[in-house]
């Protein structure tokens, strides 16, 4: 019996049909996922990242990936997971990096704040003005515990309640966006909406501020795809992404101006194709952002699958959040 995804109409066969092209614009943001090594074992992680996961960026790497971003013009280094704090040379790389003078994001999932040995993370941020994306799937306790595991929430209140007290979300120069992601197989609701219930409850309740939310779809990948296939809802989710396929979502997506690497320095078109093994070159022999002409990334193909309805569904969704 055929899978749902050889069901699927081919991503690309639904652009051409509707007279839609996906093309790269110059890269603006280099994201570089550190590893899969993290203190949490969420539902829906798309990396499979975990206590166990042996999976960590090398200093060589790093000093091959900063020695390359030092001859461009890239804006913004995203720095993901995994747990990115959680490897040796993280504050190595972005002081460096911010030497630069470039901007540095970092996907942080809040718990890590108050892990022991890792006591200087909130403190390091405000100092080198890191950009904080915060994952925050929810401002009720029981949603959050059952995506990321129990005391989540109350950790994650600790460490926001922390960010502030230093200055993020209120100071300009230290940004703090949280990230929501549903809470099952469904797609998120609209945005602006979202975030203002977000700054109500999280204000009313715990005096936290912020800056903006990030509604982010579910991808099926990984470990979302087995927890779905356990519940027997694979298919009807793959469904739900394509009848609710948004053309004007794709302008807004992030492998048109977004350089992906791998914890090995392999090139991808993003983290979810990363996690998927949709490397350019060959698996044996990858291609390795260090040997990367931009003039020549700009003429490859974007590589697509069936994920990639996640990121065109409804509101659509990115790295940046809703993208319409």
């Amino acid at each position: 019996m055929p899978s749902i995804d050889t069901e699927l109409p081919y991503f690309n066969t639904t652009l051409s049909t509707r007279g839609l092209k996906l093309t790269r614009q110059s890269p603006r943001v280099l994201q570089v996922n550190t590893g899969k090594i993290c203190n949490l074992t969420c539902v829906h992680c798309h990396v499979n990242a975990g206590p166990r996961r042996k999976e960590i960026m090398t200093r060589d790497t790093v000093e091959r990936i900063l020695e390359w971003l030092s001859g461009t013009d890239i804006e913004v280094v995203d720095l993901t997971g995994g747990t990115p704090e959680m490897i040796p040379d993280f504050r190595y790389m972005v002081q460096s990096i911010r030497g630069m003078g470039r901007e540095v994001m970092d996907r942080c999932n809040l718990t890590i704040l108050n892990e022991p040995g890792y006591e200087w993370v909130a403190e390091f941020h405000a100092e080198q003005g890191v950009h904080i994306v915060a994952s925050m799937p929810c401002y009720c306790p029981e949603n959050v515990n059952a995506q990321r595991g129990e005391g989540v929430f109350d950790s994650s209140i600790k460490a926001l309640q922390t960010l502030n007290g230093l200055g993020y979300g209120t100071e300009p120069t230290l940004q703090l966006d949280l990230v929501y992601n549903p809470n099952g197989a469904k797609l998120p609701p609209e945005q602006t909406e979202l975030e203002a219930d977000y700054k109500r409850e999280l204000k009313a309740h715990f005096d936290i501020i912020f800056n903006k939310l990030y509604a982010i779809t579910n991808m099926p990948i990984a470990r979302f795809t087995s927890y779905l296939k356990r519940q027997g809802g694979y298919a009807e989710y793959m469904q739900l992404l394509l009848d609710n396929f948004n053309p004007a979502s794709i302008d807004g997506l992030m492998c048109r101006d977004t350089i992906s690497v791998g914890w090995e320095g392999d090139l991808f078109d993003c983290d979810f194709n990363q996690q998927m093994g949709m490397q350019h070159g060959l698996k044996s022999n990858p291609d390795r952002l260090w040997n990367l002409n931009l003039d020549n990334w700009k003429q490859r193909p974007i590589q697509t699958s069936a994920h990639c309805y996640g990121c065109t569904a409804g509101q659509g969704s990115s790295c940046g959040g809703a993208t319409v």
